[in-house]
């Protein structure tokens, strides 16, 4: 996770903070099974959070928020919450597909995937797959 510039910081405090965790938990004489860890999610949480606080079209006045909604079924939500640089809806929409984009893309490289409902092509494909094999 060092490669990513934006989180640089973070992983450096989230590091310390839970090497005093842990350090305090195993002086306690705790099982290591209760150590706190790193994650990936935790990671692209932040990088996201620190992508739109340096995005230039993002306003910097006004919450920006990035959190974790309750998982479900389908996955681990994750929620957006700020504002653009205009008003304009055509530009937001833009800058809001651009955003969608880069996290959509980099996602992998933090080891996570998005969910996607199967269709009925995707179904189809598996069953011919199958009937390959």
């Amino acid at each position: 996770m060092r490669r990513f510039l934006l989180i640089d910081d973070y992983l450096a405090d989230k590091a310390a903070e839970l090497e005093r965790w842990n350090a305090e938990l195993v002086a306690n004489g705790r099982d290591p099974v209760n150590m706190r860890r790193s994650t990936n999610i935790g990671a692209f949480r932040a990088y996201v959070e620190q992508y739109l606080t340096h995005h230039a079209r993002i306003r910097k006045d006004m919450t920006l928020l990035v959190r974790q909604l309750q998982p479900t079924e389908t996955g681990l939500p994750l929620e957006i919450y700020c504002f653009t640089s205009t008003v304009a809806w055509g530009e937001y929409e833009a800058i809001q597909s651009d955003i969608f984009d880069h996290l959509l893309a980099i996602l992998p490289e933090f080891g996570l995937g998005l969910y996607q409902q199967p269709g009925g092509a995707d179904v189809a494909r598996a069953l011919e797959t199958l009937r390959a094999a």
